[in-house]
């Protein structure tokens, strides 16, 4: 598959300015630029990430009486059921929110809805249990923004809700005591991309300001904040970027004692990036409520130093280990299922439906699929009599808005603009595919069906150098500042023109390792890695000149640290 390069535009603004007072050369002030940041000031809060950038929780709507209803349960010693998703955001969310309320009371307890018996979100057995264990008030995190009938069959029972979620709200808020949501329509919170974790966050930060708690005691939660900030994909921009830039500092220094036995069983890294989070300890926290209970995942993560945690640690890694087995096996039936069928190699979607598929996996099945046939995608499999699954979207596409035009189909869904899932009738499934294919084939563009690598900025070898024989030049290590990265403020993508290859071979499978330099001066060379790009060997072998489109990263060996291309795609020319 062919990617299209894009390179942004360059700003209108002139760099200078920036550049003397940074110290900087244009390059590294252009890419400042493409991020809004354009004064000294703004670059200082760019680069230095701090406590004062978090804003004041209260400025969320029903944030105050969510503050009130809690307080009143503390004083009448009622029963707290702290509730949450079973994927990392909602795991992590009520890890933070159980940790820091039982510091504060003592009756309280965590529930994660099972993925195959309950569902996503909400669940009529879930209210049953706190109903039958004389729960007074459920704290429900990543979830229940459209739960309208199960908080009316709470309110029945009189069992109080406060909502903490980050979804699209629907036409109608539940009637909870509290629903903190900053995407609500009518909340004025001046940030809008928390991920749950973050909104569980925000309520923890205004009980202990109305508690005087200083905000520095709040330090040992941002660990999980960062995993899921992370883990979600939600922009890394404004708040969310400061609480993962603290967050990564706690994670690296001193994270609690299940996120550190994860971090032992997954990686010898001495410092993480939220990339590495993604990669590393999300999947584990994921796999847990994937192939067995979320409980499991929030077991490790409130337990103390007090705890074994080696033993829950290596029960998850377990399940990892079979997550990975199904994920393999399952995306290779779909693709080979899609080769086979000529409707489907030529339709603009992918709709596939398979009783036996494990449900825990689908996401990341539609993630792989997408690798191939790059077209928004869904996997259903079956559960509890219904056909249950995800949706997973190309850039630009808004998959959400497609499935809501569908939803006289459905039973329930929910998601944002490129993850969603949802459940329906088995008998509907050929009918949704066929709608789903309709809708999307009006909406989506021919550019949204082509995969796209946006460049940064077009430079060159002696620029990333700079004229230096530092095996970490100034360049990069003033770009390792603009971490940490992610959406809104992902790794800075260069293109470099006319390089040739030094050397090359195939490592592993199908990638490919070598050395590149430019032609016109050959005692400029940087080693490179290109995953799944073997099939430009033989040329770049023969000698060919070629245009590369990469990022920049450290390569530690044998405790030697260097400069490394991450290669994201090649043009023979």
């Amino acid at each position: 598959m062919k990617n299209k390069w894009t390179i942004k535009p360059k700003s209108k603004i002139s760099t200078k300015k920036l550049e003397e007072e940074l110290g900087i050369d244009s390059n590294l002030v252009e890419l400042l630029h493409q991020r809004g940041i354009t004064t000294f000031e703004e670059a200082k809060s760019f680069f230095r990430p701090n406590l004062s950038q978090i804003h004041d929780p209260f400025l969320m709507k029903d944030m105050d009486k969510a503050v009130e209803r809690i307080f009143t349960a503390f004083e009448k010693n009622e029963r707290i059921l702290v509730y949450g998703d079973y994927d990392v955001d909602g795991t992590t969310a009520v890890s933070l929110m159980f940790t820091f309320l039982q510091k504060h009371h003592s009756e309280i307890k965590y529930y994660i809805p099972n993925r195959y018996t309950e569902g996503y979100g909400i669940s009529c057995q879930g209210i049953d249990y706190a109903n039958e264990n004389g729960f007074d008030l459920i704290i429900a995190l990543d979830c229940g923004i459209k739960a309208i009938d199960k908080i009316e069959y709470a309110n029945e029972r009189n069992i109080d809700f406060i909502i903490c979620d980050h979804h699209r709200p629907g036409d109608k808020i539940p009637n909870a005591v509290a629903v903190l949501d900053p995407k609500r329509e009518d909340c004025d919170y001046p940030y809008k991309e928390l991920c749950g974790c973050g909104v569980g966050y925000k309520l923890v930060q205004a009980i202990a300001q109305k508690k005087n708690i200083p905000y520095e005691e709040l330090e040992e939660y941002h660990d999980l904040l960062a995993i899921s900030i992370g883990a979600d994909i939600v922009p890394i921009t404004g708040e969310n970027r400061t609480l993962a830039y603290l967050g990564l500092k706690r994670v690296n220094s001193n994270p609690r004692p299940g996120i550190a036995e994860l971090l032992k069983l997954s990686t010898k890294k001495k410092e993480l990036t939220i990339t590495d989070l993604v990669f590393t300890i999300a999947p584990r926290i994921n796999a847990a409520g994937r192939m067995e209970t979320g409980m499991n995942a929030v077991k490790l993560m409130v337990s103390g130093a007090e705890v074994n945690v080696s033993e829950i640690g290596k029960f998850i890694e377990l399940e990892n280990m079979d997550r990975k087995t199904f994920d393999k096996s399952i995306t290779e039936e779909a693709l080979s299922i899609i080769r086979q069928d000529e409707n489907l190699l030529k339709a603009k979607t992918t709709v596939l439906y398979n009783e036996n598929w494990h449900k825990g996996v689908v996401g990341i099945v539609c993630s792989r699929l997408i690798e191939t046939y790059y077209r928004p995608t869904i996997i259903l499999t079956e559960s509890n009599g219904k056909a249950a699954g995800s949706a997973r979207s190309v850039r630009g596409f808004d998959v959400y808005n497609a499935i809501d035009e569908c939803s006289d189909l459905l039973e329930q869904f929910g998601g944002h603009m490129y993850a969603a899932g949802m459940t329906m009738p088995i008998e509907n499934i050929p009918a949704f595919q066929k709608k789903f294919e309709e809708v999307v084939s009006k909406t989506i563009t021919k550019e949204q069906l082509t995969p796209e690598i946006e460049i940064d900025i077009e430079i060159t070898l002696e620029e990333i150098t700079g004229n230096s024989n530092q095996p970490i030049p100034k360049f990069y290590r003033i770009i390792k500042q603009f971490a940490p990265f992610g959406p809104g403020n992902m790794h800075p993508v260069f293109v470099t023109r006319n390089l040739k290859a030094k050397w090359c071979k195939i490592v592993g499978e199908n990638h490919l390792k070598l050395t590149v330099f430019d032609p016109k001066d050959e005692t400029v060379q940087f080693a490179a890695i290109g995953f799944k790009l073997s099939e430009h060997f033989t040329e770049l072998n023969e000698g060919k000149s070629f245009d590369l489109v990469y990022t920049l990263e450290e390569n530690h060996w044998n405790g030697k640290v260097s400069l490394q291309f991450m290669v994201k795609d090649i043009r023979v020319l």
